[in-house]
């Protein structure tokens, strides 16, 4: 007699994956949640720039206004710091506590790459040094490799600060990130800014619940780009009671929550205008769900991405912000309809973000890159 097999993941087509993760992202339909409860269900805005935690914010939340993230920010409320990806990210002042450590063994690798650069300098020293710095006052970056350099004047001076950087949890003070206001970096330690000690690293099983709740369904792979981690299978493996498997078009296994929405792969999926750098098109190690494999690698220039806008839920094309106009650029030829909601949208984004200012909107042809 042999054996049965095990029955074969339900598949998850490209659509269905799709609207799955716009659905986590808030961005099939604008979700009432706060800016404090959205930033935390979204592990963090990328914030590489300024103004894209405000734009992605404003793409997702009914009733935003800059001025409400502006105003946890300089309360203390959220911050800006070096977390998933080695990239800057704002976060909750929890989640500033907590994912910084969960990233750490990411950024001891980073500061591996600047050994000859650090040759003869006690870290644990260097890192005591810094604290002291940076809590008697904020510190520019060039005001802490003056400050480190005197101490070791043989070491090279990016290494000591990417050092600095490595060793200890260093948020942006403002007003450096708030809306409207401009302010050079300037640093301090999360602890001393948020007025809390830094909580122990979460357990990776938490952190891959929450990932699914805002990414999934998705791979092992997925959430190893995203976090910048490796090994975290065995996270997964814990977990596979409590979830959900599923199969993507090329057969890769994904997970998901079982109770997480998946809405119909011919849910309408609006208009959407996103920041450079947003959650979405780096939060995936396969970008497939939302970037059309014709537009791979059209979103960058360099190691700059441009902003961009989806159409039915996919990457359609790029928009700036020149003088006095709003610029689409959509990749493909879309129809009098499709032109109509994106234009729509793109009224709405500006009624939003820049209330005071007129642009006029329209549509331009995207150079080929």
């Amino acid at each position: 007699m042999t054996q049965s097999s095990a029955p074969e993941a339900p598949l998850l087509d490209v659509r269905a994956l799709n609207r799955a993760t716009l659905g986590r992202q808030l961005l099939l339909r604008r979700s009432p949640r706060s800016v404090p409860d959205a930033v935390h269900h979204l592990l963090g805005l990328q914030a590489q720039n300024v103004k894209p935690p405000y734009y992605a914010l404003a793409a997702r939340l009914d009733g935003f206004a800059p001025q409400q993230l502006s105003a946890l920010m300089a309360g203390r409320e959220v911050a800006r710091i070096v977390t998933l990806r080695s990239t800057l990210h704002t976060h909750t002042a929890e989640d500033c506590l907590a994912l910084r450590p969960l990233v750490q063994p990411a950024r001891d690798r980073e500061l591996r790459n600047f050994r000859t650069g650090l040759a003869g300098v006690d870290l644990t020293r260097l890192a005591r040094l810094t604290r002291e710095l940076v809590e008697a006052e904020p510190r520019t970056m060039a005001a802490l490799r003056a400050a480190l350099g005197a101490e070791w004047p043989d070491a090279d001076p990016r290494a000591l600060a990417v050092a600095a950087r490595c060793t200890l949890p260093l948020v942006q003070v403002t007003p450096r990130g708030l809306w409207g206001e401009s302010g050079q970096v300037a640093l301090t330690t999360a602890e001393h800014w948020l007025g809390r000690p830094a909580a122990p690293a979460p357990e990776p099983d938490t952190v891959v619940l929450r990932y699914l709740a805002a990414f999934g369904p998705a791979s092992v792979q997925d959430m190893q780009a995203w976090a910048g981690l490796t090994r975290l299978r065995p996270a997964f493996e814990r977990l596979r009671p409590r979830l959900l498997t599923f199969r993507d078009p090329a057969g890769v296994e994904l997970f998901d929550l079982p109770d997480a929405p998946r809405p119909d792969p011919t849910t309408p999926a609006p208009p959407r205008f996103l920041p450079e750098f947003d959650n979405l098109l780096l939060a995936h190690a396969d970008r497939g769900r939302v970037v059309p494999p014709e537009y791979r690698g059209r979103t960058w220039q360099g190691n700059q991405a441009h902003r961009t806008f989806l159409a039915d839920g996919f990457l359609a094309g790029l928009w700036r912000l020149d003088e006095a106009c709003l610029v689409i650029e959509p990749f493909g030829k879309p129809g009098r309809a499709e032109r109509e909601e994106v234009t729509a949208e793109a009224e709405r984004m500006l009624r939003l973000m820049h209330p005071e200012a007129s642009y006029d909107i329209r549509f331009g042809t995207v150079v080929r890159r």
